[in-house]
């Protein structure tokens, strides 16, 4: 039976818990799309799941090599959104872990917060532009709407900053000083 679940997650870890939480309660994910997970039922606990940002898109040549090697390794592709893959291994194979030293991870988390500049930045470009061409039309000196919608996406960006790439950085740092201290 499916069973779809709507759910917005921006922290990639927090995903993969819920991921492996439903897969204790016996649901196993099929498919995904933006805050859209489809399920079906499974043993309880059948597999654990990984996520990842991959460098290039889910079609290109390194991306399906490294999906291969996955698979190779015993993992399941099992959807894949933009560049984010979502993989899966049986429990009963042990432990699943994509990075298995600091400087995979540290990459990883990198690729994490370029994505992260990149939205906020094209964020903050259409705010400047509703901004600029809201000024450029505005009539009888009183502000118009896109004044308005531009301040919110500005403060919108602030929280982007907050909550999105702050807590990515202090595990950046983390791993560069844990990497400096094995040095």
């Amino acid at each position: 039976m499916k069973h779809v679940i709507r759910k917005i997650f921006v922290d990639f870890e927090k995903e993969e818990k819920f991921l492996n939480e439903m897969s204790a309660t016996g649901l196993s994910l099929t498919k995904y799309s933006f805050n859209k997970y489809v399920f079906e039922d499974a043993p309880k606990g059948e597999y654990i799941y990984r996520i990842e940002l991959l460098e290039h898109p889910v079609e290109h040549l390194e991306s399906q090599e490294y999906i291969q090697f996955m698979e190779e390794m015993g993992a399941e592709l099992v959807t894949s959104y933009h560049r984010w893959v979502y993989f899966r291994k049986k429990a009963a194979d042990g432990e699943f872990t994509i990075y298995s030293d600091n400087d995979s991870k540290l990459r990883h988390y990198k690729r994490i917060m370029l994505l992260f500049w990149f939205v906020i930045g094209l964020n903050m470009f259409i705010g400047l532009l509703n901004l600029f061409l809201g000024n450029l039309i505005s009539s009888a000196g009183r502000p118009p709407i896109n004044s308005y919608l531009s301040i919110v996406s500005f403060s919108l960006v602030g929280l982007l900053l907050l909550f999105l790439v702050i807590p990515l950085r202090k595990k950046i740092d983390r791993l560069e000083n844990e990497k400096k201290i094995r040095e």
